[in-house]
Protein backbone atom coordinates (compact mmCIF):
# COMPACT_ATOMS: atom_id res chain seq x y z
CA UNK A 1 0.00 0.00 0.00
CA UNK A 2 1.43 3.28 -1.03
CA UNK A 3 2.37 5.72 2.07
CA UNK A 4 -0.40 8.46 2.36
CA UNK A 5 0.67 12.35 1.30
CA UNK A 6 1.42 14.42 4.09
CA UNK A 7 -1.27 16.51 4.31
CA UNK A 8 -0.06 18.58 7.45
CA UNK A 9 3.57 19.82 8.81
CA UNK A 10 4.88 17.44 11.07
CA UNK A 11 4.87 18.40 14.59
CA UNK A 12 7.65 20.60 16.40
CA UNK A 13 9.69 17.88 18.46
CA UNK A 14 9.45 18.74 21.76
CA UNK A 15 12.74 20.71 23.78
CA UNK A 16 15.20 18.29 25.06
CA UNK A 17 14.78 18.57 28.95
CA UNK A 18 18.01 19.57 31.08
CA UNK A 19 18.46 16.68 32.73
CA UNK A 20 20.28 16.81 36.60
CA UNK A 21 23.74 16.41 37.21
CA UNK A 22 24.89 12.68 38.01
CA UNK A 23 26.95 13.73 40.75
CA UNK A 24 23.63 14.86 42.60
CA UNK A 25 23.28 15.98 45.90
CA UNK A 26 22.50 13.41 48.25
CA UNK A 27 22.17 15.26 51.77
CA UNK A 28 23.44 18.73 52.74
CA UNK A 29 27.08 18.69 52.10
CA UNK A 30 26.99 15.06 50.66
CA UNK A 31 27.15 14.33 46.82
CA UNK A 32 26.94 10.71 45.41
CA UNK A 33 30.17 10.54 44.27
CA UNK A 34 33.61 11.43 45.51
CA UNK A 35 36.59 12.87 44.19
CA UNK A 36 38.11 10.15 42.27
CA UNK A 37 35.16 8.85 40.50
CA UNK A 38 33.96 12.38 39.46
CA UNK A 39 37.59 12.95 37.81
CA UNK A 40 37.64 9.70 35.94
CA UNK A 41 34.01 9.89 34.92
CA UNK A 42 34.49 13.90 33.39
CA UNK A 43 37.69 12.33 32.25
CA UNK A 44 39.52 15.13 33.43
CA UNK A 45 42.89 13.03 32.86
CA UNK A 46 42.47 13.91 29.30
CA UNK A 47 42.28 17.52 29.69
CA UNK A 48 46.20 19.14 29.53
CA UNK A 49 46.79 20.97 32.90
CA UNK A 50 48.54 24.52 31.64
CA UNK A 51 51.61 24.63 33.88
CA UNK A 52 52.02 27.85 35.54
CA UNK A 53 55.88 29.20 36.12
CA UNK A 54 56.81 30.26 39.34
CA UNK A 55 57.13 34.27 38.73
CA UNK A 56 57.91 34.74 42.46
CA UNK A 57 61.73 35.89 43.17
CA UNK A 58 63.39 33.78 46.04
CA UNK A 59 65.54 35.89 48.14
CA UNK A 60 68.82 34.67 49.31
CA UNK A 61 69.59 33.47 52.43
CA UNK A 62 73.23 33.88 53.13
CA UNK A 63 75.67 36.31 52.01
CA UNK A 64 79.48 36.67 51.40
CA UNK A 65 81.53 39.34 53.72
CA UNK A 66 84.91 39.83 54.11
CA UNK A 67 86.80 38.81 57.10
CA UNK A 68 90.13 40.77 57.89
CA UNK A 69 93.12 38.48 58.94
CA UNK A 70 95.32 36.64 57.19
CA UNK A 71 94.57 32.83 58.80
CA UNK A 72 90.52 33.60 59.11
CA UNK A 73 89.73 32.55 55.01
CA UNK A 74 89.24 36.12 53.95
CA UNK A 75 85.68 35.28 53.22
CA UNK A 76 82.89 33.69 55.45
CA UNK A 77 79.31 32.80 54.63
CA UNK A 78 76.81 34.43 56.81
CA UNK A 79 72.70 34.72 57.21
CA UNK A 80 71.25 37.69 56.02
CA UNK A 81 68.87 37.75 58.63
CA UNK A 82 70.51 37.39 62.24
CA UNK A 83 68.49 35.83 64.22
CA UNK A 84 68.16 36.50 68.01
CA UNK A 85 70.64 34.15 70.38
CA UNK A 86 67.86 34.92 73.48
CA UNK A 87 64.71 33.84 73.79
CA UNK A 88 62.27 34.71 75.96
CA UNK A 89 61.39 31.89 78.91
CA UNK A 90 57.73 32.31 78.80
CA UNK A 91 56.03 33.48 75.65
CA UNK A 92 53.92 36.25 75.36
CA UNK A 93 50.86 36.43 73.77
CA UNK A 94 50.82 38.99 70.94
CA UNK A 95 47.41 40.64 69.20
CA UNK A 96 46.98 38.70 65.76
CA UNK A 97 46.31 41.36 62.97
CA UNK A 98 43.05 41.95 62.23
CA UNK A 99 42.06 44.00 59.19
CA UNK A 100 38.21 43.76 59.87
CA UNK A 101 36.47 47.21 60.10
CA UNK A 102 33.55 47.22 62.02
CA UNK A 103 30.22 47.91 60.38
CA UNK A 104 26.38 48.70 61.12
CA UNK A 105 24.38 45.67 61.98
CA UNK A 106 21.75 44.63 59.29
CA UNK A 107 18.49 45.30 60.55
CA UNK A 108 16.11 42.61 61.15
CA UNK A 109 13.22 42.51 58.41
CA UNK A 110 10.20 42.55 61.19
CA UNK A 111 11.66 45.57 62.72
CA UNK A 112 10.71 49.06 60.89
CA UNK A 113 10.15 52.54 62.36
CA UNK A 114 6.77 52.44 64.56
CA UNK A 115 7.15 48.78 65.35
CA UNK A 116 6.10 47.58 68.97
CA UNK A 117 8.86 46.02 70.77
CA UNK A 118 9.09 43.55 73.65
CA UNK A 119 12.07 44.38 76.29
CA UNK A 120 14.48 40.97 77.13
CA UNK A 121 16.93 42.05 78.87
CA UNK A 122 18.45 45.03 80.73
CA UNK A 123 16.71 47.49 83.64
CA UNK A 124 13.15 47.99 81.73
CA UNK A 125 12.98 43.77 80.97
CA UNK A 126 9.26 42.88 80.22
CA UNK A 127 8.36 46.44 79.32
CA UNK A 128 7.08 47.38 75.72
CA UNK A 129 8.72 49.87 73.51
CA UNK A 130 8.32 51.93 70.36
CA UNK A 131 10.97 51.48 67.76
CA UNK A 132 12.12 55.10 66.13
CA UNK A 133 15.22 54.06 64.01
CA UNK A 134 18.61 52.44 63.78
CA UNK A 135 21.81 54.53 64.66
CA UNK A 136 24.81 54.56 63.06
CA UNK A 137 26.22 52.14 65.80
CA UNK A 138 23.87 49.39 65.14
CA UNK A 139 21.66 49.95 67.96
CA UNK A 140 18.31 50.89 68.13
CA UNK A 141 16.66 54.16 69.34
CA UNK A 142 13.36 52.98 71.23
CA UNK A 143 11.21 54.62 73.47
CA UNK A 144 8.09 53.93 76.30
CA UNK A 145 7.29 56.38 75.97
CA UNK A 146 8.48 57.86 79.23
CA UNK A 147 4.67 59.07 80.17
CA UNK A 148 3.33 55.83 79.43
CA UNK A 149 5.27 52.80 80.71
CA UNK A 150 8.09 55.21 82.51
CA UNK A 151 10.89 53.97 79.82
CA UNK A 152 13.17 56.93 78.52
CA UNK A 153 14.54 57.43 75.40
CA UNK A 154 16.98 54.58 75.21
CA UNK A 155 19.73 52.53 72.51
CA UNK A 156 19.10 48.63 72.59
CA UNK A 157 21.21 45.59 71.12
CA UNK A 158 18.72 44.15 68.69
CA UNK A 159 19.29 40.75 69.80
CA UNK A 160 17.74 41.62 73.46
CA UNK A 161 14.06 42.63 71.76
CA UNK A 162 11.02 41.20 70.33
CA UNK A 163 9.13 42.21 67.02
CA UNK A 164 5.75 42.47 67.83
CA UNK A 165 3.14 42.86 64.66
CA UNK A 166 2.12 45.99 66.43
CA UNK A 167 2.92 49.32 64.32
CA UNK A 168 2.49 52.70 65.71
CA UNK A 169 2.32 55.09 62.58
CA UNK A 170 4.90 57.74 62.96
CA UNK A 171 4.86 59.10 59.24
CA UNK A 172 6.69 62.24 59.44
CA UNK A 173 8.72 61.79 62.59
CA UNK A 174 12.21 62.51 62.27
CA UNK A 175 14.47 61.90 65.14
CA UNK A 176 17.98 63.62 63.57
CA UNK A 177 18.87 64.62 66.49
CA UNK A 178 19.06 61.51 68.24
CA UNK A 179 21.85 60.16 67.32
CA UNK A 180 24.94 58.15 69.64
CA UNK A 181 26.87 61.32 70.69
CA UNK A 182 23.71 62.46 72.51
CA UNK A 183 24.14 58.97 74.88
CA UNK A 184 27.82 59.90 74.99
CA UNK A 185 28.60 60.58 79.05
CA UNK A 186 31.02 63.10 80.06
CA UNK A 187 33.96 61.30 81.56
CA UNK A 188 34.57 62.15 85.43
CA UNK A 189 37.60 62.59 86.45
CA UNK A 190 38.85 61.08 90.01
CA UNK A 191 37.92 63.27 92.77
CA UNK A 192 39.12 63.00 96.57
CA UNK A 193 36.50 63.18 98.88
CA UNK A 194 36.50 65.45 102.29
CA UNK A 195 36.10 63.79 105.51
CA UNK A 196 32.09 64.28 105.99
CA UNK A 197 31.94 62.96 101.99
CA UNK A 198 33.51 59.65 103.24
CA UNK A 199 31.13 59.13 106.01
CA UNK A 200 28.01 60.13 104.64
CA UNK A 201 29.20 57.60 101.37
CA UNK A 202 29.78 54.57 104.27
CA UNK A 203 26.36 55.73 106.00
CA UNK A 204 24.55 54.50 102.46
CA UNK A 205 23.43 58.34 101.45
CA UNK A 206 23.70 59.00 98.08
CA UNK A 207 23.64 62.32 96.29
CA UNK A 208 20.41 62.10 94.29
CA UNK A 209 21.59 62.29 90.07
CA UNK A 210 19.90 65.39 88.41
CA UNK A 211 18.60 65.20 85.10
CA UNK A 212 20.14 67.90 82.56
CA UNK A 213 16.79 70.04 81.06
CA UNK A 214 17.14 69.42 77.94
CA UNK A 215 17.60 65.87 78.26
CA UNK A 216 13.70 66.26 79.54
CA UNK A 217 12.49 68.52 76.85
CA UNK A 218 13.65 66.23 74.31
CA UNK A 219 11.93 63.39 76.31
CA UNK A 220 8.72 65.77 76.32
CA UNK A 221 8.88 66.44 72.57
CA UNK A 222 9.45 62.96 71.40
CA UNK A 223 6.06 61.98 74.26
CA UNK A 224 4.15 64.18 72.48
CA UNK A 225 4.69 62.72 69.09
CA UNK A 226 4.38 58.94 70.02
CA UNK A 227 1.11 59.74 72.17
CA UNK A 228 -0.07 61.62 69.56
CA UNK A 229 0.35 57.93 67.17
CA UNK A 230 -0.79 55.70 69.80
CA UNK A 231 -4.04 57.70 70.65
CA UNK A 232 -5.48 57.28 67.34
CA UNK A 233 -5.50 52.79 68.01
CA UNK A 234 -7.92 52.45 70.80
CA UNK A 235 -6.68 50.39 73.78
CA UNK A 236 -3.00 50.68 72.57
CA UNK A 237 -1.83 53.21 75.00
CA UNK A 238 -2.72 50.36 77.25
CA UNK A 239 -0.97 47.63 75.54
CA UNK A 240 1.72 49.76 76.14
CA UNK A 241 1.30 50.45 79.41
CA UNK A 242 0.75 46.53 80.08
CA UNK A 243 4.48 44.61 81.07
CA UNK A 244 4.84 41.45 78.94
CA UNK A 245 4.36 38.22 81.18
CA UNK A 246 4.63 34.11 80.50
CA UNK A 247 3.14 32.50 82.60
CA UNK A 248 3.27 28.18 83.27
CA UNK A 249 3.38 26.64 80.00
CA UNK A 250 3.63 29.27 77.51
CA UNK A 251 6.84 29.46 75.77
CA UNK A 252 8.01 32.54 73.86
CA UNK A 253 9.10 30.81 70.56
CA UNK A 254 5.07 29.10 70.51
CA UNK A 255 3.85 32.59 70.80
CA UNK A 256 2.58 34.77 67.79
CA UNK A 257 3.86 38.14 68.79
Amino acid sequence: MPPKAATAAAPAKAAKKAHSPRNHVLNAGVHKYGRSVSYAKSALYKKKKAEVKNTTKTRAQTKTVEVKGDKNGKTRVVPVRRESRFYPTEDTPRPLANRKTPGTATLRKSITPGTVLVLVAGRFRGKRVVFLKQLKSGLLLVSGPFKVNGVPLRRVNQAYVIATSTKVDLAGAKFDKFEDAYFAKAAAGKKSKTEAEFFESAAGAKAKKTIAAGRVADQKEVDKVIIAAVKKTPLLKEYLAAPFTLTKGQFPHQLKF
